[in-house]
């Protein structure tokens, strides 16, 4: 039976209360809150009304004073979660990195045909991008403004994504499935649409065009290039 949005949605570990719960787990002994139930609300707001804000004025824009309006949390409260603005901006581009490999690598490690593979992460990536959008619209437009040695955050986000479908196209090419292409250029290409969905979602919004209808439209477009 093939994956569908509505069926991907229901997962329980695409849910912030598993991510920040699991996040504060984590890293209990860096937090001086240690009542799991209230910490976790609190990460959950604070992300929430960072993206908000971002996707408002932008984040090097937003001042905690901001954040501390929106969230309804003290600027003394906001310090107990994050030591600086500039470890909250690595903490959300950590846990994005870590939801797309974790999320995408889970539900692919059981698919053994290189075609079911490649149609699998297509789907995984929009949809979770469908379930959090700003998420990854802040992922790639705020990349800019990561500090030089931080920025491989974002490029490690990249090249993995990346390096998935050239495996993917690799495997297909040597058992016969696929036609010899330019690997590295398909998967950039692939990748690029992808993107897309995010970065221009009012288009397809006004279009009335849905993830699933995406989804299956890129994996008709790449097979149509790269099967046999």
């Amino acid at each position: 039976m093939e994956l569908t949005f509505e069926q991907f949605s229901k997962d329980p570990n695409i849910t912030m209360e598993y991510i920040w719960g699991n996040y504060f787990k984590k890293n209990r002994i860096f937090f001086k809150i240690k009542n799991e139930s209230v910490a976790v609300k609190n990460l959950i707001s604070i992300f929430n009304a960072t993206l908000k804000l971002s996707n408002e004025i932008g984040f090097q824009a937003m001042t905690l004073r901001n954040l501390s309006k929106e969230t309804d949390l003290s600027m003394g409260a906001l310090y107990n979660y994050f030591p600086s603005k500039e470890e909250l901006f690595k903490i959300i581009h950590i846990n994005g990195f870590n939801l797309i490999t974790n999320i995408i690598n889970n539900y692919i490690k059981t698919e053994t045909p290189p075609e079911q593979k490649m149609k699998t992460a297509i789907k995984i990536h929009i949809y979770l991008s469908e379930v959090e959008p700003l998420w990854f619209y802040f992922l790639y437009m705020e990349t800019k403004n990561l500090k030089r040695e931080d920025r491989k955050l974002s490029i490690g986000s990249e090249l993995f994504t990346e390096k998935l479908f050239t495996d993917i196209i690799s495997d297909g090419i040597q058992t016969g499935i696929y036609a010899e292409r330019n690997i590295l250029l398909t998967a950039s290409m692939i990748k690029a649409m992808l993107q897309d969905w995010y970065l221009k979602r009012w288009k397809y919004t006004k279009r009335k065009i849905s993830a699933d209808e995406y989804a299956s439209f890129i994996i008709e477009f790449i097979e149509s290039y790269i099967k046999i």
